[in-house]
């Protein structure tokens, strides 16, 4: 569930709507896309960032008479991919599932390979999920209060895994050491399916993810959810606590959405907009992404250029307050 605060930043009306299938007619008649789409996913598989990804390219391939192929390119918190497409070629055959990385990196990194809003086109939002803090089963914690209690008798002692430097596993951690005044050590990964191996492993102690990566672990009993990062419980989980019942006010909910390389054609991306959108309304596709704990947020191109931007000045003050470093 979504709090308040974050609804106000993720509210996205669908007055520009009609303007968008206009356009997208518009792209159809040039005959976009007569070839593959290559969507590239800044993280490595496994992660909830690949598999929302393949989810969602899957429905806009068949609506597109054309596949749309997930690329995993992983590296930097995220950078690596990004980069990449910032680079690709602008014709709409290159674009990218942009993480919450795309906000908070600019605040982590000293030196940025790419400027977020200069370099790239927003297409459109697709959802929002929180993430789950989970331990592996021999941590002597079943709750976030044991945790902290254990983590303050033990400094240092405790690790967490993330899916890598500047990633929202990486600063949910962060802001729960800041808030709790706690030493855990932080070993950063290149995406969430590596991490969770380890874990599961028992090579590290615990982890925050995004639910529809983390769920099927903790309800096969191979980790343990001591709490949501959203403000309240999840519909998708309602026995696992918010984080925010012992940590007052702790609250992080991710998001994802699709953008192309700055100069891609408006009425190419308008037609991505368009499929985006028209995957995300069915509500078939909502029951499924309702039941793994993601939100559907369908808008404009427009309407996530500006989201973007109030999300960089957002996270520039919560990665300043929380003290977050590169490691």
């Amino acid at each position: 569930m979504f709090t308040s605060s974050m609804s106000r930043r993720l509210a996205l009306g669908l007055c520009g709507a009609s303007l968008v299938l206009a356009s997208g007619l518009a792209a159809a008649q040039t005959g976009y896309p007569n070839k593959p789409v290559k969507l590239v996913v800044p993280f490595a598989a496994g992660g909830t960032t690949s598999i929302l990804a393949r989810m969602l390219a899957e429905r806009m391939g068949q609506q597109m008479g054309q596949p749309v192929i997930v690329d995993n390119r992983p590296g930097a918190g995220g950078n690596v991919g990004m980069d990449m497409v910032a680079k690709a070629e602008p014709d709409g055959y290159t674009i990218l599932m942009g993480p919450i990385g795309l906000a908070i990196n600019p605040a982590l990194y000293a030196k940025m390979p790419f400027d977020p809003i200069k370099d790239l086109a927003p297409i459109g939002l697709y959802a929002g999920v929180p993430n789950l803090l989970v331990v592996h089963p021999a941590v002597p914690a079943n709750n976030v209060k044991e945790l902290i209690a254990y983590a303050k008798a033990h400094p240092g002692k405790l690790n967490y895994a993330s899916n890598g430097n500047g990633t929202s596993s990486h600063l949910a951690a962060e802001m729960l050491k800041s808030a709790a005044g706690v030493d855990i050590v932080h070993v950063p990964y290149k995406g969430g399916g590596p991490a969770m191996q380890d874990l599961i492993g028992g090579q590290v102690n615990m982890l925050f993810d995004q639910m529809p990566a983390v769920l099927p672990q903790v309800q096969g009993g191979r980790v343990r959810a001591l709490g949501v990062s959203s403000l309240k419980r999840s519909a998708a989980a309602q026995d696992i606590p918010a984080v925010s019942e012992s940590v007052p006010g702790f609250d992080m909910t991710v998001w994802f959405g699709f953008l192309a390389p700055k100069g891609t054609p408006t009425d190419i991306v308008a037609r991505l907009n368009a499929e985006m959108n028209r995957a995300l309304k069915d509500p078939a596709f909502q029951t499924q992404l309702a039941g793994m704990g993601v939100t559907p947020m369908p808008s404009s191109s427009a309407e996530f250029g500006s989201f973007i931007r109030r999300e960089i000045s957002h996270w520039a003050k919560v990665v300043k307050d929380s003290g977050a470093k590169l490691d």
